[in-house]
């Protein structure tokens, strides 16, 4: 029901995924990223194996091999579908006999692209595609690029309800994570609040160690962002 890219930047600084499915709340349980790897887990996901992969990774495990752990002791593997990449940018995946058509996967350097229950293979293609095209463009527009193409290559069969993207840079805390748990077009709407909140990316990143570095709203007007922001509510007197 999920159709998803999994990747690593080419020079190995960012690690992360985006995915989409027609259930709600997708980044709540498929999405599994550290500075050193990432996981997808979907169809019927299992957090405690996409936390159980992360670790591996963290171990030293190449994807590969964390896949073949993963697969190797689960009864329920046929449901699964799996999309890693780890540190050194080797990416694996699977695809459970069980995951319903149309389902799949395609591996490239440094990214998986997978989906199950898409329209077509066409889907994967489009993902993988548009992330290959993408290079050089800031990692975090890249993955919300290659979603927009798999939806614009036909997507769920269902529709999409849910979607989300997080990744990870150089620190053990997340440099984007951002998701839309139920929307009429959740990629859309996606889009929309990375577009809003890109600026505020290194921000967040340099205020963990910085906290003297001032309020976003101040950071967004130095660096000439203009930005809306929610009404104040009324006086109540």
């Amino acid at each position: 029901m999920t159709f998803t890219i999994v990747a690593r930047s080419e020079d190995g600084k960012y690690t992360g995924t985006a995915m989409a499915t027609s259930s709600p709340a997708v980044g709540n349980r498929c999405a599994f990223v550290a500075a050193n790897g990432a996981v997808a887990f979907q169809c019927v996901a299992e957090p405690r194996l996409g936390a159980l992969g992360l670790r591996l990774l963290q171990l030293g495990y190449s994807a590969e091999k964390v896949v073949l752990e993963l697969t190797d002791t689960d009864d329920a593997s046929p449901l699964r579908q799996i999309g890693i990449v780890d540190e050194d940018g080797r990416a694996a995946a699977f695809t459970g006999e069980d995951n319903m058509k149309w389902c799949g996967h395609r591996l490239g350097k440094g990214y998986v692209a997978m989906g199950n229950i898409i329209s077509s293979q066409n889907v994967v293609d489009a993902i993988a595609e548009e992330y290959e095209a993408g290079a050089g463009r800031e990692f975090e527009d890249r993955l919300v690029r290659a979603i927009e193409a798999g939806r614009d290559a036909g997507g769920q069969l269902e529709g999409q309800t849910s979607a989300s993207i997080l990744t990870y840079g150089g620190n053990s805390y997340s440099r984007c994570d951002l998701r839309v748990d139920v929307h009429d077009e959740p990629i859309g709407e996606l889009r929309r609040i990375y577009n809003w909140y890109q600026p505020l990316v290194p921000y967040y990143e340099e205020r963990a160690r910085n906290p003297g570095i001032g309020r976003y709203k101040d950071y967004l007007k130095r660096h000439g962002h203009k930005r809306d922001f929610g009404e104040r509510p009324p006086v109540i007197r």
